[in-house]
């Protein structure tokens, strides 16, 4: 299923009543990811529309959908990024995020404005800093080295962790670092090699609060195994007790 411009809201087990914006195709997707876990599916199969929403077009949808969750009375906790694909590859993405914390400010001043991302743009200072004025910059780091990258997340040729981590350092820890933990045949996330290598990545990087999760719905790619939530409690057990923020959504 495609996303329109803006859509919901629906209930996230993160975020609480989140209104969604689709910086992306509302028929396609386009990411420089192809996560295997991916709810939108592959890259190869969201190829039918490459069209990418203006600002004002976004802003304009914005406002009325605004407007009427507001006559309806309807709850928003979180104005949320997320769509199909990568957020920041909307050209317009600064200007965006400015529209849109107006229109909070205007109809929701209580919502917060959320960014799930790859990070993978974090280096460009246009992007870096629009981010850093949101709420919750959700920054995606499932894999402590390339190789094992390239097998859960499949990035556009260039992508570098250690590039990632450095430029995940301009936020200066006030942000949120995304995990999802996971195994297949090839891989798994609990192993003592992933697990501690992720772990240096977490206290390089201090961020204030921590995602971690799981798979929840149908992925493109079959043979994949869920955690359970007590499953990942433990995996994150030193980070707990170095008194690391760390949010924990289990397999239901």
């Amino acid at each position: 299923m495609r996303e329109e411009t803006v859509f919901g809201p629906i209930f996230s087990r993160r975020l609480g009543n989140s209104l969604g914006i689709n910086l992306l195709p509302t028929k396609g997707k386009i990411c420089n990811f192809d996560c295997i876990y991916c709810e939108c599916g592959w890259n190869a199969d969201g190829r039918d529309d490459r069209t990418l929403p203006s600002a004002a077009r976004v802003r304009s949808c914005l406002e009325d959908k605004l407007a009427q969750l507001m006559l309806d009375e309807v709850r928003v906790d979180s104005i949320t990024f997320s769509g199909d694909g990568e957020p920041t590859l909307n050209p317009e993405f600064p200007r965006i995020i400015d529209d849109t914390l107006r229109l909070r400010d205007t109809y929701f001043p209580k919502a917060k404005v959320s960014v799930l991302s790859n990070a993978t743009r974090v280096h460009i200072p246009e992007v870096l800093a629009a981010l850093r004025k949101v709420d919750n910059p959700i920054m995606k780091i499932d894999a402590p080295t390339d190789e094992l990258a390239s097998l859960i997340n499949k990035p556009a040729p260039g992508y570098s962790v250690r590039a990632t981590v450095e430029a995940l350092k301009g936020f200066g820890g006030d942000f949120v670092l995304q995990t999802m933990f996971l195994r297949s045949p090839r891989f798994d996330s609990s192993s003592p090699e992933v697990l501690t290598g992720w772990m240096e990545i977490v206290r390089e990087l201090r961020p204030r609060e921590i995602m971690v999760y799981t798979i929840d719905r149908p992925t493109p790619q079959q043979g994949l195994e869920a955690f359970s939530e007590q499953q990942m409690r433990e995996l994150v057990r030193p980070l707990l007790d170095e008194g690391f923020n760390i949010q924990i959504k289990g397999k239901k």
